[in-house]
């Protein structure tokens, strides 16, 4: 794969630098033609006609040079192309006509190449923007009929078909829809997208046709956010490029210096000239701005859109991160953390007549409920005569009994179990829909917005790639925001701000180091607004974070932040490099030249070189150099999918453990033997074969990438525990009395057994998402 690419990249080049034709080419052309027909006349013994030829070529490189000086001095710059100016001049007023067709040839170069870099760094931002749709079919009672994109309405029924990309932000209407994501995520493989479900402007439709509700109009839509973005990516000078100016400022003053100082002592004004011919190319305003523009390329294919080349480079400089929690570090999303149940009741029955009640219910808790029972493969009822009270919950009568699911009446008295949910809700920060069937409590499902598993990978990329202090800024409360802090290892937590307050918190940071600022909601606007640089979470953010901000993540993985800030560090310091340089060597050749070492046509060729190489070395940018993030072969990808799936499907497993070993607290009776056998069954039959698959196909499929071996052993070590735990509750079964029940030294055993098993479970479960499943979602 490598070798072909490798192929491919002369004939890219030879494409950018002669199709289509440009100024810079056309340049080149003439001064390429004066000089080789200089050279023929010269051999043909006509050195008349040959001086002729390299002074008209080098005449042709004077007028647009000064075209450049002028344009800089109306931007308030003086650079480097004065020099190239004088030097022609003085190649002209020396006759050194062979020396000014050579900084001719070199000028020419030098601009073209800096072009086709240009072209090549940024050809992913331009596939952005020429993919955005400009038409939208819409259905209605007359039929199917093609309008702009920017008429479409919400609430309008758009057909998409094959191959055709998504003009607006809706949900799918009817059948499922096949989608490639890849330009907005980064994400090569196919994701299906099932009635209801939303889709985003811009994915590709990957399958068959499909009707599409649109929710937002073309201007409010994600993509066209994106390609707001994207045309204004490279447009302002980036703080490097204006460095670079900054540079050419003494830079020109002492190559006059020099060059002056060496008329004056030699008395040779050739000397002067080739002084100025070594300081004619621009290794500093052509490094700089190709490394940026390389950057945002590069960035923009992981999905990481970003506003102008000022806001990556000032990414590189970012030593403060500060950082919301909800849909930041955590998902966002509410997921069902536990369900309990009340004796003689089964936490699966809780979960699914809860499930039925809320199906039908847009609240976000409703829907955590409703995604679990059917990730866990519960057959839900239909409920009748369903009433929803906002903030309170619903009621209505699944299989003949009246139920309610939401918040408790606080009057209503709670049975002992009741207290010990309430209790584990204030611990673990968890909000609770109580499940009551005919006016009595059965069972509760506690409700929590978890970390993404990426979260603790990414902050730790962070901090190895420059950033000092990570701080939490929440509107959430303190108790919860602490115990994401100390989880993450965080720097500092600042609960229950308002979205003054994070302003506030926001301006206070700056004082000290560049600050950058991440969020996805819409009281994260002024925040990132107010800091050098807001990073909005796009993906399932607002537009007006993501209008607000510098940098936007298309894709919903917070890992991206950390690839596009190795990207800014990579880029800043390659530009930088690239420029000293360039500039380092331009010195040692005007040194030589002043003490008569390097004759200006020499001097020419010489800087020639410099320029093409410091352009080479500014596009090592666009290599793909994520040092952070090991790159999977799919078939390892798709292991990992398929264990993250069946952990979801295993956290009816752990319900199962902990419900056992509390019941086991209440009493060695018949409901909390069963309850144990039960938990034996499931871990016989779904958890030993999953942690055994694991060991045997998972865990020798990511040793290559991870470095052996020995990068799982500690993994394996929590499988062997887990497997001895199960044995010894299955020893503990066997060894009942003839009534059935374990003696009392057996019981405190036993209770022991589960509660550690479900410690190790949760704890083992949570570093394989963080340190594994991490890498492929």
């Amino acid at each position: 794969m490598a070798t072909a690419t490798s192929r491919k990249q002369p004939r890219r080049l030879f494409t950018a630098l002669f199709l289509p034709p440009t100024p810079e080419s056309l340049l080149l052309l003439v001064t390429t033609a004066a000089l080789v027909a200089g050279g023929v006349c010269r051999l043909a013994g006509a050195p008349g006609l040959a001086d002729l030829c390299w002074g008209l070529g080098t005449v042709a490189a004077v007028i647009p040079s000064i075209g450049w000086v002028l344009d800089a001095l109306r931007h308030g710059r003086a650079g480097v192309d004065l020099i190239a100016v004088l030097a022609l001049g003085g190649t002209l007023a020396v006759h050194e006509y062979l020396a000014g067709a050579l900084i001719a040839l070199m000028l020419a170069s030098g601009r073209t190449l800096e072009a086709a870099a240009q072209r090549r760094a940024s050809h992913d931002l331009r596939a952005l923007l020429e993919r955005a749709p400009r038409t939208a079919r819409v259905r209605t009672g007359a039929g199917v009929h093609e309008i702009p994109s920017s008429e479409v309405a919400v609430g309008d029924l758009l057909v998409v078909g094959p191959g055709e990309v998504v003009p607006v932000d809706g949900r799918v209407a009817a059948a499922p829809a096949a989608l490639d994501e890849s330009a907005l995520t980064g994400e090569p493989l196919t994701v299906r997208r099932g009635p209801g479900e939303p889709v985003r402007s811009g994915v590709l439709n990957a399958g068959g046709a499909f009707e599409l509700r649109a929710t937002a109009t073309e201007e409010d839509s994600t993509y066209a956010g994106i390609v707001r973005l994207a045309r204004q990516a490279g447009a302002e000078s980036a703080p490097v490029v204006r460095l670079a100016d900054r540079y050419a400022a003494w830079f020109l003053p002492l190559s006059l210096a020099v060059a002056g100082l060496a008329w004056l002592v030699s008395g040779s004004a050739v000397r002067a000239v080739a002084v100025l011919v070594v300081a004619t190319p621009c290794p500093l305003l052509l490094a700089a701005p190709v490394a940026v523009v390389s950057g945002l390329s590069r960035a923009s294919r992981l999905g990481v859109v970003v506003r102008d080349g000022g806001a990556l480079e000032n990414l590189g400089r970012a030593r403060t991160l500060l950082l919301d929690k909800t849909g930041t570090l955590t998902g966002g999303r509410p997921r069902v953390l536990d369900v309990v149940a009340a004796p003689r009741w089964q936490s699966a029955q809780v979960l699914r007549l809860a499930a039925s009640l809320d199906q039908y219910s847009p609240h976000v808790l409703a829907r955590a409920v409703v995604d679990a029972a059917r990730e866990r493969g519960l057959h839900l009822s239909e409920p009748l005569q369903v009433s929803e009270e906002p903030g309170r919950g619903a009621s209505g009568t699944v299989a003949g009994r009246r139920m309610t699911i939401g918040r408790r009446a606080e009057d209503a008295e709670l049975p002992d179990w009741g207290r010990s949910v309430e209790n584990r809700a204030l611990l673990d920060g968890a909000a609770v829909a109580w499940l009551s069937v005919d006016g009595a409590p059965v069972g509760a499902v506690l409700l929590r917005d978890p970390l993404r598993p990426d979260a603790p990978r990414t902050l730790r990329r962070l901090r190895a790639s420059g950033i000092r202090r990570l701080v939490m800024l929440t509107g959430d409360r303190a108790a919860s925001a602490r115990e994401v802090g100390a989880v993450l290892g965080l720097d500092d937590v600042r609960a229950g701000l308002t979205p003054a307050g994070k302003v506030a918190e926001v301006r206070a940071e700056r004082e000290h180091a560049v600050t950058v600022m991440v969020g996805d909601g819409v009281n994260d606007a002024p925040a990132l607004a107010a800091a050098d640089i807001g990073v909005a979470m796009g993906a399932r953010g607002s537009t007006a974070s993501s209008e607000a901000a510098d940098i936007v993540l298309t894709t919903d993985r917070v890992d991206r932040l950390a690839d596009a800030g190795a990207i800014a560090v990579r880029a800043r310091r390659i530009a930088v490099q690239s420029a000293l340089g360039g500039m380092a060597l331009s010195l040692a050749a005007m040194a030589a030249a002043a003490f008569g070492l390097l004759p200006p046509a020499a001097g020419a060729l010489l800087q020639e070189g410099i320029d093409v190489a410091v352009i080479l070395n500014a596009l090592r940018v666009l290599r793909d150099d994520r040092q952070g993030r090991p790159v999977l072969p799919p078939s390892t990808e798709a292991l990992i999918r398929r264990f993250a799936a069946e952990h979801d499907d295993l956290q009816d497993v752990l319900e199962a453990v902990r419900d056992a070993a509390d019941r086991l607290s209440d009493g060695a009776g018949e409901d909390s033997l069963a309850a144990v056998r039960e938990v034996h069954r499931l871990l016989t039959e779904r958890l030993l074969p999953h942690e055994y698959a694991e060991e045997h196909e998972l865990y020798p499929a990511l040793a290559p990438t991870l470095g052996g071996p020995e990068a799982t052993a500690t993994m394996s070590r929590a499988h062997a525990e887990i497997e001895r735990l199960a044995r010894r509750i299955a020893t503990h079964l066997t060894l009942t009395g003839a009534d059935g029940s374990p003696s009392p030294e057996q019981l405190d055993d036993l209770r022991a057994c589960l509660y550690g098993l479900h410690t190790v479970l949760r704890l083992h479960f949570v570093q394989e998402e963080e340190s594994y499943f991490s890498l492929a979602l």
